[in-house]
């Protein structure tokens, strides 16, 4: 980042009234004498070289958003920004949009919140008081807590990959796991943990923090897809259909304004007609000066997608997380009218 100019900006206001107050109430079972919880975002930006006055400007205009933020003297500071050696899935929007207008000097933007707390009297929070409430304000798998007056320069910093290291299963057992369970963050349940030693004892060698990482993840609960087609028994009774056939049970009995569903993770429903306008075929050669766009009302389908959120462990770049569409009802609709 030698040649980088790393930058500072001051945003809106974070959260909403409802928010502040939910999440004050959180804060205040920790540290009953929080009165006041403030929040708004601070936007870092990361540039190749220096912006002109007048791309500062521009880039000032694109980041001006939301209410306007309130700022006190409290010391009782928090800030919350992407999980270090990541990249958010904000950024890469944010980011793109600034290139669209014209910013092509910016490589990055990203956006962190700052918390401020104001205390009765003259109290200040201890430190295991502020150890419990930034655990409060920050998602660990996404985020990090990071010091309020944080050099930008480290929120663009490449994380340093880490040596592949053994678990010692075969000399130290269960306790091995648990603790690289507690400390690699798995979530691994009881009977996860059985399976594993006994994998491993089985092999007779050491599992790696490597595998046992994708273990945790390809066996997690939004990943779980073989428990959804597999056989279960309620009290005592075998089902005759899986919790997945159960599933599409409801499709299968009301499938009415369902053009696709369960195909390739995405389902095509009915939509009604709406008016577009498309611009004239790239055949017509016409002057930008005389061009015209033509109304066009064509039935339209929605499109749902969902994704499995991604774990910033083992992807540092984002990815779809959700998606709707609107799009026309045959391909011949794409064409000018």
């Amino acid at each position: 980042m030698s040649n980088t100019t790393q930058l500072r900006l001051d945003a809106s206001r974070a959260l909403s009234d409802f928010r502040t107050e939910r999440l004050l109430k959180k804060i205040q079972k920790i540290c009953p004498e929080v009165v006041t919880l403030n929040s708004r975002y601070i936007h870092f930006v990361n540039v190749d070289g220096a912006l002109s006055s007048e791309e500062f400007h521009t880039l000032e205009s694109i980041l001006d958003y939301g209410e306007e933020a309130i700022v006190t003297a409290s010391t009782e500071r928090f800030m919350v920004i992407p999980r270090l050696g990541t990249i958010s899935p904000w950024a890469s929007k944010a980011t793109d949009i600034v290139h669209n207008c014209g910013l092509k000097k910016v490589l990055r933007v990203e956006r962190g919140t700052c918390y401020e707390l104001i205390l009765k009297g003259n109290a200040v929070l201890k430190p295991e008081e502020r150890e419990a409430i930034a655990a409060v304000l920050h998602d660990r798998m996404t985020e990090s807590v990071v010091s309020p007056d944080v050099n930008p320069a480290i929120v663009f910093a490449d994380a340093k990959g880490k040596d592949m290291q053994s678990i010692d299963i075969v000399g130290q057992g269960r306790e091995a796991l648990e603790k690289a369970n507690v400390e690699l963050g798995l979530a691994l349940n009881e009977d996860e943990i059985q399976y594993l030693i006994d994998a491993f004892t089985k092999l007779n060698r050491n599992p790696t923090d490597v595998e046992l990482m994708m273990f945790a993840q390809a066996n997690s609960e939004h990943c779980r897809h073989k428990i959804f087609n597999a056989s279960w028994t309620i009290d005592g009774e075998e089902k005759d259909k899986s919790l997945f056939s159960m599933i599409r049970e409801t499709h299968k009995a009301h499938p009415e304004g369902t053009i696709v569903a369960y195909s390739d993770n995405a389902a095509i429903f009915e939509g009604g007609d709406t008016a577009r306008m498309y611009p004239p075929s790239a055949a017509v050669l016409i002057p930008p000066s005389l061009s015209r766009r033509t109304p066009s009302s064509k039935s339209r389908r929605i499109t749902i997608r969902p994704q499995s959120p991604r774990s910033p462990a083992l992807q540092p770049a984002p990815a779809v997380r959700f998606e709707m569409k609107v799009q026309p009802a045959g391909e011949q609709d794409l064409k000018p009218a």
